[in-house]
């Protein structure tokens, strides 16, 4: 009960200060103290806009925002649509009326680490052009009853078992960031057990598939504590205002503040420079700061099991690494995958998943011939950049579609065209 009582707390001061940034605002803004104009009103006021959109987006799922796909001139409207609806997350296909189906079948399977699969809006918008897009679109742990039961690294995996069976043996796997050792295990799972269901190639990007390989600060954290201290600090239970009461999370907020803490310095004068430009009026609703921190804001509760599973078994055991990972008491060999063409991508600078330990897939894939395997390390870019800034953009991206082409219509299992690579404007 008390961890529900510490739940609620967080929700009671979050929501204190939403108030508090929606009360300066409205009192700042009275017309009557325009006829004596003080700076400082003008400043409280935008102090209190600025604190009232950040504390109210830290409870909002945002929106996709792409609702539109222009080609050669021509507007198609976008729906996204339920594929499959599982009690902890859901298969979504973004499906562009009017146009004809793209061969290339992409599963985007985004991370459940705290933000919600919206963070990966840019690599969606940019994979549209040119590819039917799919995403797992993971649901906040807060909403789903405690009758859905446990939700741990093994049901992650059959979950993605289930979405890569429905999406059909000629797609294509493109994991990012946390969920590649475990996408990975799906794929020797299905490689094992039901090989005609496997995809056509696996792409993983950013990864600890072995977080051993070259350690960093966020991936060597599992290691300086134990897990009966990593429960008490980080666990609680979902208070009263949710569907989810009283099921054990890692709560978003509390995952917020760590967000936050590795660079409040910069987090700080990001928000003293946005408070700034709104009493000169030179902010607007969709400008770069708020299209930044209405994503970077909007947090998830983790199952608790989920959470703890992951740091005992893929950091701190390193399952996936050394190849003992099991599902219901039995081992997924990794070295069952033989014709699944696999590629890693890293960031030279990124400082989560540092290169080495996405790469350490390819070693693990002991039945996969060499001309099967790929890696690609990206000068100078960072964890964001590898699947969503420019560097994705520019030089990643293409490199993927190749990847997919050259393995998926060149392959013995298909006889699909060579798709061309297009830009095309997608709102």
């Amino acid at each position: 009960m008390r961890y529900m009582v510490a739940y609620d707390m967080m929700e009671a001061a979050r929501n204190t200060n939403q108030w508090m940034g929606a009360s300066a605002q409205a009192l700042a803004s009275y017309p009557i103290f325009s006829m004596i104009p003080n700076p400082a009103l003008s400043w409280m006021a935008a102090w209190g806009e600025v604190t009232e959109r950040s504390f109210e987006r830290m409870i909002t799922k945002p929106d996709w925002g792409i609702r539109t796909f222009t080609e050669r001139g021509r507007d198609h409207l976008v729906k996204i649509e339920t594929v499959l609806e599982k009690p902890f997350g859901n298969l979504i296909h973004f499906n562009i009326s009017g146009r004809a189906e793209r061969p290339r079948k992409v599963l985007l399977v985004a991370p459940m680490s705290g933000h919600y699969a919206t963070l990966l809006r840019s690599t969606v918008k940019s994979l549209l052009v040119d590819c039917e897009v799919y995403v797992t679109d993971w649901h906040n742990a807060r909403d789903i009853p405690v009758s859905a039961g446990k939700f741990d690294v093994e049901d992650y995996t059959l979950y993605l078992v289930d979405f890569i069976r429905e999406m059909g043996p000629d797609s294509h796997v493109i994991a990012i960031c946390q969920p590649a050792p475990l996408t990975l295990a799906a794929t020797a799972y299905l490689a094992e057990r039901e090989p005609e269901a496997q995809p056509r190639t696996l792409t993983l990007i950013g990864g600890p598939v072995d977080p051993d390989a070259t350690p960093t600060e966020v991936t060597d954290f599992g290691r300086r504590v134990t897990m009966g201290q990593l429960e008490a600090m980080m666990v609680q239970r979902v208070g009263f205002k949710y569907a989810g009461v009283g099921r054990p999370v890692y709560p978003g907020l509390l995952q917020l503040s760590s967000f936050i803490s590795m660079n409040v310095d910069r987090h700080s004068q990001a928000f003293v420079d946005q408070i700034t430009r709104v009493a000169r009026h030179e902010a607007s609703d969709h400008d770069a700061h708020n299209r930044f921190y209405d994503e970077y804001l909007a947090v998830m509760d983790m199952p608790a099991e989920f959470y703890l599973s992951t740091v005992e078994r893929l950091f701190k055991n390193r399952e996936v690494a050394r190849n003992v990972f099991t599902v219901n008491g039995e081992q997924v060999d990794i070295g069952q995958i033989t014709s699944v063409a696999v590629k890693s991508v890293e960031g030279a600078n990124d400082d989560i998943s540092a290169p080495g330990q996405c790469i350490a897939a390819l070693d693990l894939c002991t039945g996969l011939p060499d001309n099967m395997k790929a890696s690609h390390v990206e000068p100078g870019a960072g964890h964001y950049g590898i699947f969503a800034g420019r560097s994705w953009r520019d030089n990643i991206r293409p490199l993927v579609l190749d990847f997919i082409d050259r393995n998926g219509s060149g392959s013995p299992r298909s006889a699909s065209r060579k798709a061309p690579v297009h830009k095309i404007a997608v709102a």
